[in-house]
């Protein structure tokens, strides 16, 4: 395995090398990767975005026939901007057996990794066919993921399994919460701020806003699953960007807040929506628009992400568990991918080189030795029945 770990770090720098941060095309980088798997055998096809700058690519290898197993990664990363690296982020380097740069375990790792043994799964007479799928802007709300599904859906694609290769340590994650992400936007009447009773100051509403998103954050801590395996066990919400006004001394026109929500359960995301809509249509609103008509608030869904959900039987959690010798499954708070494929019927694992923890911070990396297991992990998959038996 050593000439594959050699394969893949180089192909890992390539890709590090590629700055495809959620912002700006990743198309070069789904074109190179689409090169190297036509190379192996694989029949590709790029699914562009609707402004198209971007793309997924979604790839076959063995039969065109149902069932088999989707190999899928995303291939944007998060900015560096205002983080404090000790090189080049765009640029591999190697240190005490760990691999640096921008995306090296969220998920180029996984992405070299699964293109390299695309040659080992192309020599195999394959019953039973291997996708594999990367897609574009996950870390801004699954949206390449998001487009794509129905694609599949209408071609007919119907695979059976799905690995999600986010880093997990390499161990076997068969749940996550959901992930939602809103923009909610405040428009009032800028004035003096001498008078702020002329004026409808949409930084206060904003504020306002944001109290009730602090009040739910306990509610939901009270409403947590006796039976809950997450971390913390309760949904979870976060303010993450609040914005407006543009002096001391000027009443606020304009305001934005982004905040983002991680349910473990369906009734908790019904709770909090049903608790801020009426905040809006009978508070907030009104009072805004009796100062001045025009007042709005209106709030965009950035994304909706469903959820990874803990399965009785799930096909892939246990060949994944069998080909690393696990006996376990955990459950983790991070979003992914993941529960998108599940709504397409697959059995889906969350498994991948690296940890989470490095994931978006300066010096990110993962490291040889992680690597080298994803790839073991892969050989196995391309040796298993699962791909190798006749169908039943």
């Amino acid at each position: 395995m050593t000439a594959r770990l050699d394969e893949t770090v180089d192909l890992l720098a390539r890709l590090i090398g590629y700055p495809t941060v959620s912002a700006d095309s990743n198309i070069a980088m789904i074109g190179e990767l689409g090169y190297r798997l036509e190379d192996s055998g694989a029949r590709v096809t790029l699914f562009e975005s609707p402004d198209g700058t971007k793309a997924n690519l979604f790839a076959t290898l063995g039969p065109d026939a149902p069932g088999g197993i989707v190999l899928s990664g995303h291939t944007d990363v998060v900015p560096v901007a205002d983080q404090d690296w000790s090189s080049d982020p765009f640029m591999l380097y190697e240190e005490d057996g760990r691999l640096h740069g921008r995306g090296a375990c969220d998920m180029k790792g996984f992405i070299a990794a699964a293109t390299i043994m695309a040659q080992e799964f192309g020599a195999r007479d394959l019953r039973r066919p291997v996708h594999f799928c990367f897609t574009y802007d996950e870390e801004v709300g699954c949206l390449g993921a998001r487009n794509l599904v129905p694609e599949l859906q209408r071609r007919g694609v119907r695979p059976s399994m799905a690995i999600i290769g986010e880093p997990t340590d390499m161990r076997v994650i068969e749940g996550h919460k959901g992930c939602c992400e809103y923009t909610v936007r405040f428009s009032g009447l800028e004035g003096h701020g001498s008078a702020p009773e002329r004026g409808v100051n949409a930084v206060e509403y904003a504020a306002r806003y944001v109290s009730e998103l602090l009040s739910l954050r306990g509610e939901l801590m009270l409403r947590a699953p006796g039976n809950s395996r997450f971390e913390p066990p309760w949904t979870t919400l976060n303010v993450g960007r609040i914005q407006g006004g543009v002096a001391h001394n000027v009443i606020a026109g304009k305001a934005e807040v982004d905040w983002e929500m991680r349910p473990v359960q369906d009734g908790d995301s019904d709770f909090v929506k049903a608790r801020l809509d009426r905040l809006v249509s009978q508070e907030l609103l009104p009072m805004m628009q009796a100062i001045h008509p025009d007042s709005d608030i209106v709030t965009e869904v950035v994304g909706e992400v469903a959820g990874l959900e803990v399965m009785p039987e799930n096909a892939a959690r246990n060949l994944v568990g069998a080909l690393l010798g696990s006996n376990a499954a955990d459950v983790v708070p991070f979003g992914t991918e993941a529960g998108l494929f599940q709504k397409m019927g697959m059995s889906v694992v969350v498994c991948g080189p690296g940890s989470i923890d490095q994931a978006h911070k300066p010096d990110e990396f993962v490291s040889l030795s992680q690597m080298s297991t994803c790839l073991d992990m892969l050989a196995g998959l391309a040796r298993s029945p699962a791909l190798l038996a006749q169908s039943g």
